[in-house]
């Protein structure tokens, strides 16, 4: 336990790498991507935003990604007031095959084509269990067959994907996670059986070989940054506790799945509890929707 609390600690600080920041619009998609300052054949994550946040309102977290090897590029589309999880999960697999098949930076940045992940937060978590399972058993991200994109194709399967505080969405996400096979990561907060927003229990129930972390005290809109638009809509603003436990979390988990170093392994490990983590109860029978308004009005 002394050596997992150590490896988080460490991961919750910014990585050695230096950072750059790109624009995926020199790709036809908009967004940001950061990388590390140079590196070729780097493990590479597709990251979804939540409902009604810019791409930009991750930046700390994609950010961060990149401190520690790993290219993190967010597409900045689907932003209104009733967006399509299903249209997003295509755009998360097109930010795949952009960050795949092309140098970038300067040409001293490459991302191998094993070594790719889907993440997102909220309604973007949803969406990137949609991605997941889109792109399982295909050779490019974008277009759900082998060798139909002009761009580079992925012929390696997936290597993990990540929902934070995924969103509650129609259609819902615990439907194609039960044909996921790739490793999972769910992150949610303590009052996520008592919330209409998230679902991360079922999802996690629904997702084999997934890993459930519950953050303690967590604010299950606070990853994002800088969320003042949000708050008009009833939605809590940022919280820095959220930000950096998750982006330990999820960093220590992609370190593992996409580079396959075993220093992080345990952060793989469903039965190991991590600092400002609860364990979580699997065992809680779901609640009713009728359940959880009774919840929400106490």
């Amino acid at each position: 336990m002394a050596r997992s609390s150590k490896l988080f600690s460490a991961l919750t600080r910014r990585g050695p790498h230096r950072c750059l920041r790109g624009d995926l619009a020199f790709a036809g998609l908009p967004g940001v991507v950061y990388t590390p300052e140079a590196g070729f054949n780097l493990p590479g994550v597709a990251f979804g935003h939540d409902w009604l946040t810019d791409a930009s309102h991750y930046e700390g977290t994609l950010e961060h990604l990149a401190s520690w090897g790993i290219v993190a590029a967010a597409p900045n589309t689907e932003r209104g007031l009733a967006p399509s999880v299903l249209n997003f999960a295509v755009d998360l697999g097109a930010t795949l095959d952009i960050i795949a098949g092309v140098r970038l930076g300067t040409g001293k940045i490459s991302v191998s084509p094993a070594k790719l992940g889907v993440v997102g937060d909220g309604f973007g978590g949803s969406a990137a269990v949609f991605a997941a399972a889109g792109l399982a058993g295909t050779g490019s991200a974008g277009t759900g067959s082998a060798g139909t994109d002009k761009r580079a194709g992925r012929q390696a399967p997936l290597k993990a994907a990540a929902a934070l505080f995924p969103a509650v969405t129609r259609p819902a996400a615990f439907h194609p996670a039960l044909t996921l096979k790739v490793s999972g990561l769910v992150v949610g907060a303590p009052d996520d059986q008592q919330s209409l927003r998230t679902d991360a229990m079922d999802l996690a129930r629904s997702w084999n070989g997934s890993v459930l972390r519950i953050v303690s005290k967590a604010n299950s809109s606070g990853l994002a940054e800088k969320r003042f638009v949000s708050r008009a809509f009833g939605m809590p603003g940022s919280n820095r506790r959220t930000q950096k436990t998750v982006r330990a979390l999820l960093t220590g988990f992609l370190l593992f799945h996409l580079t396959g170093d075993k220093a992080y392994r345990e952060f793989a490990d469903p039965d190991i509890v991590f600092p400002k983590t609860d364990p979580p109860d699997l065992a809680a029978p779901p609640l009713t929707t009728e359940d959880q308004i009774v919840a929400l009005l106490k």
